[in-house]
């Protein structure tokens, strides 16, 4: 369900506020250099994220036991576009990002 955003998914144990983070790979530009590339006008390179998890995190937990394969992409789905945020990238589709959540909350008030 991510495959088409992030170069490969890893275990973290560094993270202990967050669920999930967004990192870069070794040979790619920062988000902050990306933005003043595109800003000048230049040609990009290619280059997708890493998304890292902390296992231990309660939300990522909730997420292995998750046995609905439609919830567990949309939790999935809802913490890549967390990570997103978090590292101050703008989100490719705020729309769905904002239904996901809708029917997140409407599941959690049932």
């Amino acid at each position: 369900m991510l495959k088409d955003e992030v170069s490969e998914v890893r275990v973290s144990y560094r993270l202990t506020d967050s669920p999930a983070i967004l990192a870069i790979g070794q040979s790619d530009l920062g988000l902050q250099m990306r933005q003043i590339l595109e800003a000048s006008g230049q040609k990009l390179p290619e280059s997708k994220p890493v998304f890292e998890f902390n296992p231990a995190h309660p939300p990522i937990e909730k997420l292995d036991a998750e046995a609905d394969g439609e919830r567990f992409g949309d939790l999935a789905k809802v913490l890549f576009d967390q990570a997103a945020l978090a590292a101050g990238d703008s989100l490719k589709d705020p729309a769905g990002c904002v239904r996901r959540l809708n029917k997140l909350l409407l599941e959690l008030s049932a």
